[in-house]
């Protein structure tokens, strides 16, 4: 069976089982080959009344929303273009609608009531990330995963980065008397690589859903190095004042279970929040030392299909401390929103807040949301719940305490790992489904994903804390082998090409890459291994292998 056919026939069984309306429609649709209607349908939950109901129904149409193979008409790359230039002048009337109070009290549009709600959030600002930046910590650079404006393509691991060609923009220039005295800027000077003067970052897009592309923006690597570093001491400071954004995700899923129950807190989420932080506002809330620090670092162009365009936005995704900036920009907002109600403010409490996802009182929504309009942000209205008996914030979905999150095939089930993933999350949806008629019409679509796999991968059951190497199952379907009070499980798991040779690596990049992961100023050295880089994509394969499990 084609992998298109499998993945439509698993869901079109899924929706003869739910048997609603809006499962018919998905039905018909796939039949059909309706793929634009598809990625178009909704489920709303202030149309049901009921967990079962409404998880029936998301599971059916969310089921393909975000996969890539669909075949749909929709250009999504143009998707992420229209997206980048809606910011672009969603900050440009922010940065006027704020300039007034940029220039104080003496403009003649200068709002006495606004001028004291930015001087509450400028005052919360302060008090999350203190007066400035400039300490030992914030100045010790940091390689990021990804790529940056002269490392594409499979070169960017941690040693490519730095025997390659450095890129800086005029801003980032501030910053290199100091890259100069790290192991980088000695490795370069070593092999006689100096930096490359860029005008700013490049638009790109990565993968979102059927219909669209994710815009973001890849930085010269010297501005991203101190980025990411400065982005690292707000997530300290941040932390002291009870916002953990290490540990975020959880607890945003945690305090929306319960406000899905208590209805006490309300969760918002915001479009395109890191690209419509305008200018201004910035300036006006951040600490001068904070504000020059990030200044200096930040793109004030973006090269878009070969055209230069000047930005109104400050940062974007793919800055190292955008992030950072944006859940502490929400933050202090929703504190003074707090603060002007009257309301006690307790950070990691009553104001959680991580990157664009925000959970405050639901009796300070309205106002919040008002505010945040104001400032030049959008709430989402498909991912923004202030009543009802549904919330939704960092990846959990819960209708009165249920987990309603649904499954999102993101790539094409072509295969034998493929598949175990698809069952393992069949498996998973089936263990939160309520009713009937879902259960048993997921457990009909696992078994016929597990019959397309080779006999002998299809018997390689065991338990999901080992991952998607193993199919997930019951404890008696287990074929476990003990030795030393240890078990060990047959996995599916990957096999990676031979790494690439510290030979082809100049030494002094090897003598910078051992002190750079030593003092643990990479946040991604999973590639990097006493005999070389192993790059990007680098699985030639799979293969049953034996793994250990306590």
């Amino acid at each position: 069976m084609s992998a298109r056919r499998l993945v439509d026939t698993v869901a079109q069984r899924i929706c003869e089982g739910v048997a609603t309306p809006i499962s018919l429609g998905v039905y018909l649709r796939i039949k059909y080959g309706c793929w634009d209607e598809l990625s178009m349908m909704e489920v709303r939950p202030s149309n049901y009344s009921s967990a079962e109901t409404y998880f029936a129904d998301r599971v059916v149409v969310d089921l393909l929303r975000k996969d890539e193979s669909l075949p749909t008409s929709w250009d999504r790359r143009e998707a992420a273009l229209v997206n980048f230039w809606k910011a672009e002048k969603s900050c440009y009337r922010a940065n006027e609608r704020l300039s007034p109070y940029l220039e104080g009290a003496s403009h003649p549009l200068f709002d006495p009531a606004i001028g004291r709600f930015l001087r509450l959030c400028r005052k919360n600002v302060r008090l999350l990330l203190g007066s400035s930046p400039l300490d030992a910590q914030a100045l010790r650079g940091r390689f990021g995963p990804g790529s940056t404006y002269g490392d594409r393509g499979r070169l960017i691991s941690l040693p490519d980065k730095m025997q390659s060609q450095p890129t800086v923009n005029s801003g980032g220039t501030t910053w290199l008397q100091t890259w100069s005295q790290s192991a980088w800027g000695r490795a370069c000077a070593a092999s006689g690589r100096s930096e490359i003067l860029v005008r700013g970052n490049r638009f790109s897009t990565v993968p979102k859903d059927c219909r669209k592309h994710r815009g973001i923006a890849v930085e010269p690597s010297i501005n991203v190095f101190y980025q990411l570093s400065l982005g690292r001491a707000m997530r300290h400071r941040l932390h002291r004042r009870g916002l953990d954004l290490d540990n975020g995700q959880d607890i945003h899923k945690r305090v929306a279970c319960e406000a899905s129950k208590e209805g006490h807190m309300c969760t918002i989420d915001l479009s395109n929040a890191s690209d419509t932080v305008s200018k201004s506002l910035v300036e006006l809330l951040l600490p001068t030392p904070w504000y020059e620090a990030l200044t200096s670092l930040r793109a004030t162009s973006t090269l878009v299909d070969g055209h230069w365009v000047k930005l109104e936005k400050f940062s974007s995704m793919g800055n190292g401390y955008t992030f950072e900036l944006e859940t502490t920009l929400f933050a202090a907002i929703a504190a003074a929103v707090l603060e002007l109600r009257g309301e006690p403010v307790e950070f990691g409490r009553n104001v959680l807040v991580f990157g664009d996802d925000i959970i405050v009182p639901t009796s300070s929504s309205s106002d919040l949301l008002a505010a945040l309009k104001f400032l030049g942000f959008q709430a989402n209205a498909e991912k923004t719940f202030v009543d009802g008996p549904f919330r939704e914030s960092c990846g959990g979905d819960y209708f009165l305490g249920a987990d309603v999150r649904p499954h999102y095939i993101k790539e094409e089930v072509t295969e034998p790992q493929h598949l175990i993933v698809l069952a393992n999350a069949l498996w998973r949806l089936r263990e939160k489904a309520i009713g009937v008629g879902l259960h048993a019409a997921l457990t009909r679509a696992r078994f016929m994903v597990l019959d397309q796999l080779p006999t002998r991968i299809r018997s390689l059951r065991g338990p999901r804390e080992l991952g998607d190497i193993v199919i997930w199952d019951h404890e008696h379907t287990w074929r476990p082998r003990i030795r030393h009070g240890i078990r060990y499980f047959d996995g599916y798991t990957p096999v990676r090409g031979d790494p690439v040779s510290w030979k082809y690596f100049h030494p002094d990049v090897v003598l910078a890459t051992a002190l750079f992961l030593s003092g643990s100023r990479a946040d991604s050295s999973d590639n990097v291994g006493r005999d070389g880089v192993s790059l990007p994509d680098s699985v030639t394969g799979y293969k049953v292998r034996e793994v250990p499990f306590s």
